[in-house]
């Protein structure tokens, strides 16, 4: 199984659109996940919604706000969308701390990164 990250925005309309697509794919939400981190001496926080594959696809898309909330922000607005979807869909949010991706040369080396966590943490099937 193929694991991938598809990277939304960090905006408002970023989040409202990763909580709509986990809503309209409810059947196949694998995980909910919130990444925690400081990045610029700030705590931010990257929603994840882990899919299963589509029909006999082999590809798990891995949908993220990278470093899209900040975890201290005045209105919590965010952080609650993604709440709200979890108990609408019956989903814990599992969090995990990571590393920022600024300690990362490329956005690619930071989610192979992250799929290890998660594989390691059997969050998501392993390589097969």
């Amino acid at each position: 199984m193929i694991q991938r990250f598809i990277e939304l925005g960090e905006g408002y309309s970023d989040i409202y659109e990763l909580v709509e697509l986990a809503r309209t794919n409810s059947h196949r939400v694998h995980r909910l996940l919130v990444l925690k981190t400081t990045k610029n001496n700030r705590e931010v926080l990257s929603p994840v919604v882990v899919l299963k594959p589509a029909g006999e696809g082999n590809l798990q898309p891995l949908y993220i706000s990278r470093e899209g909330i900040p975890a201290k922000e005045p209105s919590v607005q965010r952080q609650e969308l993604f709440e709200a979807l979890s108990n609408e869909i019956e989903t814990p949010i599992i969090p995990i701390e990571v590393k920022p991706s600024s300690e990362f040369n490329e956005v690619d080396l930071y989610f192979n990164y992250i799929i290890g966590i998660l594989r390691l943490n059997n969050l998501i099937p392993p390589l097969q």
